[in-house]
């Protein structure tokens, strides 16, 4: 197996990401939030447009993620002020989960994060996606509190907010 992550720096890129994060949003959240959320949440935050803007006004960073050089996740990351790194986005394709991949993505968030001098690394996750939540766990991140998000057209996000301490 051979993973490469890297920083998506153009936009065919980035166009390739919105395009896979369309197909697992899809996979990961159709049954857990219904398709009508699905769709807006996928153009809200997952679209060429809404990652293009979030990494020009709002400090994120994209990188993508391949096995053998073919695109099979992704990763949107963001550091904060403070000593915290935020992991806005963690996905892998269906097809190339249980290979040790999200593993290595894993590691490459704390390595970056202590990289740039961060103690901490934050994720929000949905109260029902118990996979997840038990995946986080089981890597050592923590619940640490809640929080409710009207992120409009009628639609919120009721998550946990998870914390992993950067082990030096």
């Amino acid at each position: 197996m051979s993973v490469e992550i890297t920083k998506v720096k153009y936009y065919p890129e980035l166009r390739r990401i919105a395009a896979i994060a369309d197909e697992i949003w899809h996979e990961c959240y159709g049954e857990l939030l219904g398709q009508g959320q699905v769709d807006y949440m996928v153009e809200k935050f997952q679209s060429i447009d809404a990652m293009t803007e979030q990494i020009e006004f709002q400090n994120y960073n994209y990188l993508s993620v391949c096995e053998n050089g073919k695109l099979c996740g992704y990763i949107g990351i963001k550091p904060e002020d403070c000593d915290r790194l935020f992991l806005s986005k963690f996905y892998l394709h269906k097809e190339y989960r249980g290979r040790g991949i999200a593993t290595a993505m894993m590691n490459y968030i704390f390595d970056e994060a202590r990289k740039i001098g961060k103690k901490r690394v934050y994720l929000t996750v949905n109260k029902h996606n118990d996979h997840a939540i038990d995946v986080y766990k089981k890597i050592g991140f923590a619940a640490v509190d809640t929080v409710v998000t009207d992120i409009g057209g009628g639609y919120v996000m009721d998550d946990f907010i998870m914390e992993y301490q950067i082990k030096e």
